[in-house]
């Protein structure tokens, strides 16, 4: 835990823009990310280009005007702790201004290079699918909200919540290599996904692995508030440290928009051990957003 990981970004600060993970960043081909956080009144304008770009609300409330529609959020969220994301999928081409109609405002976005264009697709907090998964001491909440049959090229995003003292991503699991069955149907992917974290407390923090079966890659890092993961390929389990509970946001990008992938097969069997769904969860609900 001295050395410090290549695959642990830290923020570069607290205003403005303090994320940003490129292709050349990151030395990958598909993903970037950025997080940002303005105040009441500032505006962000963007031309997407050759991308596709999910905007995620950490925190606040915004407006969005564009030459593909405008939108609003009006039962926005003040933390990730509080409620649900809204989401706002933007296809390539679009120009846009979004405006800051809360105190702060912080949101996250990915993009990534597309060669179609599909149409522009606002989520609300009551309409993101929410799924309980895993059992025991690995059971986690899923806050779907660009899941696979979204109706866009590449990009899923999801938000993950992990109760203190819980795993998570576990079984592990990777999609680095582009396997179909013969029927031609995607088993594994090639993507690129960041781990972007926050915490109840400052204090608190994650441990996670990123590792191949044969050892090539074998990182152990620590997040903390803000921090971000790089998982370039491999395995990516989490834990939480015990007494907080953990929130990750994942954006991912490849080849293929879907979220299949292959479990490492020293510990697929922990599938069909579990016993019980952990009574903390859901942690978050759409009910929770300011009204």
């Amino acid at each position: 835990m001295s050395k410090k990981s290549y695959l642990l970004v830290k923020p570069k600060n607290l205003q403005g823009e303090y994320h940003k993970v490129t292709p050349e960043t990151a030395n990958w081909n598909y993903l970037s990310f950025g997080a940002r956080q303005m105040t009441k009144g500032e505006k962000w304008s963007c031309h997407t280009e050759d991308n596709e770009m999910v905007i995620v609300l950490l925190a606040g409330n915004f407006k969005v005007k564009s030459d593909k529609g405008s939108w609003e959020t009006v039962n926005g969220r003040e933390n990730v702790f509080s409620g649900v994301a809204h989401t706002l999928y933007l296809p390539k081409g679009s120009t846009f201004t979004l405006t800051a109609t809360s105190d702060i405002l912080d949101i996250a976005y990915g993009w990534c290079v597309v060669e179609t264009e599909h149409p522009p697709k606002f989520v609300t907090p009551e309409e993101t699918p929410v799924v309980i998964f895993g059992g025991d001491n690995a059971t986690r909440q899923f806050n779907d909200l660009v899941p696979p049959g979204f109706g866009c090229s590449k990009i899923v995003v999801r938000e993950v919540y992990t109760p203190s003292g819980n795993w998570s991503s576990f079984p592990a699991h990777k999609h680095d290599e582009r396997i179909l069955d013969e029927q031609g149907r995607v088993l594994e992917p090639i993507q690129e996904e960041t781990y972007f974290y926050r915490f109840q407390k400052p204090e608190a923090y994650a441990i996670q692995q990123v590792y191949t079966l044969d050892r090539t890659v074998d990182e152990i890092v620590r997040p903390h508030h803000n921090d971000v993961v790089l998982i370039p390929k491999g395995f990516h389990p989490v834990v939480a440290e015990h007494g907080y509970h953990c929130y990750y946001l994942n954006f991912l990008a490849g080849t293929d928009q879907c979220l299949a992938n292959t479990t490492d097969p020293n510990h697929e069997w922990i599938y069909s051990s579990w016993k019980s769904k952990d009574a903390r969860l859901p942690l978050v609900t759409a009910k929770m957003n300011k009204q």
